[in-house]
């Protein structure tokens, strides 16, 4: 049971008071002023957050409407006339400039892969945080980036061959990054040639064993550790990325290599999105308290955790800057961090960390947006070791449209005044991933254009937002044959034409969505590289490991040349944006013919075995993310995204008959043996349909109502379901008396 203590008018929870309470000693806060403005927010947002959702529920009953009267794919005139009637579709704004100020170069300048972390995890958080530079010879030789049969199999001991294989993709990288050419005539060189570096005069030497070699552009040449004749590392930059040889004849690699290179360093994360939403399963107010502290110890540099691995334990810890000799004999120091966002939750839910005035819940990301800014004041205050500018990056999700960014912005002022900060200190990142945000992006961007420092993409839960806005128009295509219609590519290029349109370069990332797949990083290798050359300066990654493989990417292509090619290509087509939106505004049904017995056989096992496999561990683990087995055994990185599109997709084939209810419960019971299986090495797992195989437990429940209750779900969201579950779960895991479910929508 949650204990409370007052403070103003309001209850709050006893980890979240204690959380706060803290924070203010060490900040020279009065409590008692603190609280008030706490009040003061809570009672003045709070009903105009319920009048945002409102007006959600109030056009999607609309919506629902017109489909009911005119099922299948509307006239795309007819269609368009009646969103603009309604409202969903704004008006288009005049010229949107952004002025965002005091943003991180990492965020504003520089192109890189972005990590994604539950930040109730300490662990992966720091993994995260120190991620901004990685070992490209242990992401390629540790992965199947290098082919992992015949004499490049990897085993117990070190392979050779497959060493060998590594350092050759890796001079094959440094050749793209800094081009040499020979001293004596110019001509190009390599390398794969060399057989040292030193510096003299200020410029890198590479020797080819007969002669020397010079990177052909002098300015790939950043800096070096050590004696400038015979060096430590190598810093070479390029596209503004740094890549670090670290040279060591001693070592068990440099010993053999010609040059004596040991490793070869790419700085890999320049961003990650500290995650309180779709990532974590935080559900009450214990949940919340730990995500805010762990982020409170991030911004103030302390964050720790004990560490067992190899047999050994130790300490992990943030990661300290890097300092290298430049070129002109100077000292310089090179961010060891990767620059943090945090994610705060959407407008949607309730929570139980602050009750108000009248003892009700209060909008769960109205506080997170006070606490995790009272958690940023070590970095606001202090060095800025995060930002290096005085700013904090909030990235918000699952807004739809223009009026709830204004929102959004309001809050964040509120937030500033609270706390005492300069106007505009807390940047919002916008997250493109409801269809009322996507077909309204520049007039969203204009509502916090003074704050806006990232926009992206993501197919997941921008499909599940597809289906359930027009669930009622009739069966949608399976989630695979989705990918390939009208809508996704226009969805993609408009975000990038539309936000550089409106000024982000220099402001602001323009994104895209995850790979999924960890374990597949040849594949990464060969596919992601695709977000590059359609101009977003940032993608995510699900690890450390595919963040430095990732960054490969940026070497080879610029992500802003590219962006500028597809920009000069829009406006080179004055019917382009008309025909954009129309592409975007285009339903993804199915035919009869698409829906043949084994498809959507194929489909509901699929999908069945998904949302257990990952509702399981969220229901009685409390795990927000992680790799979840498919029903091919292939691992997914999967959080509520994927949940959603899943969900969604069921809801609308059993609303159109495609599947039934006995189906849906069939295919259940099947996959829960699948997922017990997959789990069958987790000690604390728990069977989905018990001991006995016949008494379905809360996991089991709440992925059968996700399924059944979908279309009822507001914009189709899996978190008062998930959240109501739970809770359940954590009291019967306590030997409580399970409770009746607070009001959990605002």
């Amino acid at each position: 049971m949650t204990a409370y203590a007052s403070r103003a008018d309001l209850s709050v929870a006893e980890p979240i008071l204690a959380f706060a309470e803290e924070s203010l000693a060490h900040h020279r806060i009065d409590p008692d002023t603190f609280w008030a403005g706490v009040s003061g927010i809570i009672h003045d947002l709070g009903p105009r957050n319920a009048e945002l959702l409102r007006t959600r529920d109030e056009l999607q009953e609309r919506i629902d409407a017109f489909h009911r009267e005119t099922p299948g794919a509307p006239d795309p005139e007819r269609y368009r006339a009646f969103l603009e009637e309604i409202g969903y579709l704004a008006p288009e704004p005049g010229p949107v400039q952004a002025t965002t100020t005091d943003v991180a170069p990492e965020i504003a300048e520089l192109a890189g892969p972005q990590l994604v972390v539950p930040i109730l995890n300490a662990r992966f958080a720091l993994n995260a945080v120190n991620a901004r530079w990685g070992s490209l010879y242990d992401a390629l030789y540790g992965t199947d980036a290098i082919p992992q049969e015949g004499e490049l199999a990897p085993g117990s001991a070190y392979s050779p061959a497959r060493g060998a294989a590594v350092i050759a993709r890796g001079r094959e990288l440094l050749d793209t990054i800094a081009p040499l050419v020979s001293l004596a005539d110019g001509s190009p060189a390599s390398h794969r040639n060399a057989t040292g570096y030193s510096v003299r005069d200020g410029e890198l030497r590479v020797a080819l064993g007969a002669g020397e070699a010079r990177p052909a552009d002098p300015a790939a040449f950043a800096g070096f550790t050590g004696d400038a004749a015979s060096p430590a590392s190598v810093l070479l930059v390029h596209h503004g990325l740094h890549a670090e040889l670290v040279i060591d004849r001693g070592g068990q690699i440099g010993a053999s290599d010609a040059a004596g290179i040991q490793d070869i360093v790419l700085e890999a994360a320049l961003t990650t999105i500290m995650d309180l939403e779709d990532s974590v399963a935080a559900v009450d107010a214990e949940d919340k308290a730990l995500g805010y502290r762990n982020w409170r110890g991030l911004m103030a540099g302390t964050l720790t955790e004990e560490v067992s691995k190899g047999g050994r334990t130790f300490t992990r810890t943030m990661a300290a800057d890097r300092s290298v000799t430049t070129p002109d004999g100077g000292t310089r120091t090179l961010p060891g961090r990767s620059v943090l966002f945090v994610r705060n939750v959407g407008h949607l839910m309730l929570g139980d960390s602050i009750l108000d005035r009248d003892g009700a819940w209060t909008p769960e990301g109205i506080v997170d947006a006070i606490m995790t800014a009272l958690g940023s004041l070590d970095d606001i205050r202090g060095e800025q070791a995060n930002s290096r500018t005085p700013s904090m990056y909030i990235v918000k999700p699952k807004m739809h449209g223009p009026a709830e960014a204004a929102f959004t912005a309001e809050l964040f002022g509120r937030v500033e005044e609270l706390l005492g900060l300069p106007a505009r200190t807390i940047k919002v990142g916008i997250m493109d991933e409801e269809r009322r945000t996507s077909a309204n992006l520049a007039a969203t961007i204009a509502a916090a254009a003074d704050r806006v420092a990232f926009i992206n993409t993501g197919f997941l839960d921008r499909t599940g937002d597809e289906i359930h806005t027009s669930m009622h128009a009739g069966p949608f295509l399976p989630k695979a044959a989705i990918r390939a219609e009208p809508w996704l590519p226009a969805y993609e290029a408009r975000n990038v034409t539309i936000g550089v349109a409106c000024g982000l370069d220099g402001h602001a990332q323009i994104g895209k969505g995850m790979w999924a797949m960890p374990d597949l990083m040849a594949a990464m290798l060969e596919q992601k590289i695709g977000h590059v050359r359609a101009g977003a300066s940032t993608a995510w990654v699900p690890s450390p490991t595919a963040a430095t493989l990732h960054a490969i990417h940026y070497h080879l292509v610029d992500a802003f040349a590219a962006r500028t090619e597809l920009v000069v290509g829009a406006a080179a087509d004055p019917e382009a944006a008309e025909r954009a939106l129309r592409d975007l505004l285009t339903l993804p049904l199915a035919q009869p013919s698409d829906l043949d017995a084994e498809t959507v056989a194929a489909e509901l096992e699929n999908s069945a075995q998904s949302i257990l496999g990952y509702v399981v561990r969220w229901i009685d683990q409390g795990v927000g993310c992680s790799k979840v087995p498919d029903i091919h055994d292939i691992g997914l990185m999967e959080d509520r995204a994927t949940l959603r599109i899943s969900a969604q997709l069921l809801a609308n084939w059993l609303l159109h008959g495609v599947i039934t209810e006995a189906e849906v419960d069939a295919a259940l019971t099947r996959c829960a043996a699948v997922v017990d299986r997959q789990n069958a090495a987790d000690a604390a797992y728990e069977p989905l349909l018990g001991a006995d195989g016949s008494t379905p437990g809360i996991a089991f429940t709440a992925a059968r109502r996700l399924i059944l209750e979908g279309g009822a779900q507001p914009s189709g969201y899996t978190e008062p379901l998930l959240h109501e579950l739970r809770r359940a779960k954590k009291a019967e895991q306590a030997g409580e008396a399970a409770q009746a479910p607070e009001p959990a929508l605002a």
